[in-house]
């Protein structure tokens, strides 16, 4: 306890524990770089909300074990997300083991029905996708791909370059 006042206790509590907790993923965060909190895979997705809830966690704390408990956790998170971006980039059977496999929805103005069943993706999204992408002419599209992310990629234009749909799955 800081004080016997209880709301300036509070004050200065979260005041603190937020700043050291900041300070220490930011820490984490210099050490194993920006790619931390990227969404490139969907575990890096969960990595990232994981660590905002140990954070709040080690914010609201209320023992200095509890913050160091939470500030263990966020370091052992980015450090399993580290080795496992280090093995993927390095590894392409272990890519494919724990990554999504980005997938073919529409090519050369076409919807691809069974890909758009099999992804839960709606003609709809998928018509939303192309207007943000300023299409005017579905026979202008060359591929739709929803992305290992979750986003939906569009590539529209005279010609597509087959290295851009490497490692797409086509459904064929």
């Amino acid at each position: 306890m800081f004080t016997d006042i209880t709301a300036l206790d509070a004050l200065l509590r979260g005041t603190l524990l937020a700043f050291i907790g900041l300070s220490w993923v930011v820490i984490c965060v210099r050490v194993i770089g920006l790619r931390a909190f990227s969404k490139m895979t969907s575990f890096d997705f969960v990595t990232t909300i994981a660590i905002g809830s140990l954070l709040a966690g080690c914010v609201q704390a209320t023992s200095w074990s509890t913050m160091l408990q939470a500030m263990i956790a966020i370091t052992a998170l980015l450090g399993i997300q580290y080795t496992l971006s280090r093995n993927r980039a390095n590894h392409d059977d272990f890519e494919a083991l724990i990554d999504n496999t980005p997938t073919l929805l529409m090519r050369d103005g076409e919807f691809l029905e069974s890909a758009l069943r099999r992804t839960r993706t709606s003609r709809g999204d998928i018509i939303a996708k192309l207007r943000a992408a300023n299409v005017l002419q579905l026979g202008d599209v060359r591929a739709v791909v929803l992305e290992v992310t979750g986003d939906i990629s569009v590539l529209h234009g005279e010609t597509l370059e087959s290295v851009l749909l490497e490692g797409v799955e086509t459904g064929a």
